[in-house]
């Protein structure tokens, strides 16, 4: 826990990260609690003249540590929310984070075009999962970004799908969705591929997701709203009949965490500001057909949106 006041900061920690800590903090007082987080936190707070009022991030503080928090503290403490103050800081990075973020998405990238030729008939999802994670481990990160998704067939619509033992078939689609993570930092990357010869109503659905994707891109600037970027990609695929199938949002910050402010969604009046990065991914979903989405990490700059991942975007037939 980080107690951050005025004119200094102290990270409350146990004997299992003393080392680490005396390593890796800079800028905090290291404090090693022998009876908690909470009490070695509430007892620095104690300790202060007068009464304090004190914020806290509700989006990273659970209702029972905010109460036995403000139990052990005592009166002289008045808690106040944060709000979303963290999430604003850590939404725009800076020239060192976009940096290792360029090469978390590299990394990713080229894990997809590894992984490829693998992706064959009679091969389980969770075999060709194994081989995405192995990838990003052999590439020098330390995982994934989170539960690699590889789904194919009908299951393939399912957006959030996790692997299973099923066998990939001839004749069905696979979604992979995936992502490393490189010193800290987060990548995601979704692609999508055929096992055999695509039908021209899943070439066209592919085509129209891809540009779908490309109007959000053009369309990410600072000062646009994350709800514009949303709106661009919804507006192509209703052309084609498939706006009803797009099913969530058209993406998201990244960072420390695979999902960050902002969120690109429907209304969304979260301002975007340059050196945020956000994922594009469209996608449309068809129950007893497939679904197909296509994903990219981009920054935003005073040029507009960059992209960080450079995997191949062209519809494979395998």
């Amino acid at each position: 826990m980080l107690l951050v006041e005025g004119t200094r900061s102290t990270l409350f920690t146990d004997s299992r990260y003393t080392f680490q800590a005396r390593k890796e903090v800079s800028g905090a007082r290291i404090h090693i609690a022998k009876h908690g987080l909470l009490r070695a936190a509430s007892e620095a707070l104690r300790k202060r003249r007068g009464r304090l009022q004190v914020a806290y991030s509700p989006n990273q503080v659970t209702v029972t540590q905010k109460g036995t928090l403000q139990a052990l503290a005592g009166s002289k403490v008045r808690w106040v929310r944060g709000g979303d103050v963290i999430e604003r800081l850590r939404a725009v990075k800076d020239l060192d984070e976009l940096a290792v973020m360029r090469q978390a998405a590299v990394l990713i990238s080229e894990v997809f075009s590894g992984v490829v030729p693998k992706i064959k008939t009679g091969r389980s999802e969770l075999h060709v999962a194994a081989e995405i994670e192995y990838g990003i481990k052999e590439r020098g990160g330390s995982g994934p970004s989170f539960d690699t998704i590889v789904a194919s067939g009908a299951r393939s619509a399912w957006a959030h799908a996790r692997p299973t033992a099923k066998q990939l078939r001839k004749n069905e689609l696979v979604v992979l969705d995936h992502g490393a993570i490189l010193r800290g930092y987060c990548s995601d990357l979704t692609r999508t591929v055929f096992l055999g010869k695509a039908p021209t109503r899943t070439r066209e659905m592919y085509q129209a997701v891809l540009e779908a994707q490309e109007a959000a891109k053009s369309v990410v600037r600072p000062g646009v709203t994350a709800g514009e970027v949303d709106s661009a990609a919804r507006h192509r695929l209703k052309r084609d009949g498939l706006a009803g199938y797009f099913t969530h949002s058209t993406g998201h910050g990244l960072g420390i965490e695979v999902h960050e402010m902002p969120r690109l969604g429907r209304g969304e009046k979260t301002v975007l500001e340059e050196g945020m990065v956000v994922t594009i991914e469209p996608g449309v979903y068809i129950e007893g057909l497939g679904g197909i989405r296509i994903e990219d990490d981009v920054v935003v700059t005073s040029r507009g949106a960059v992209d960080l991942t450079s995997a191949s975007r062209e519809f494979l037939e395998l």
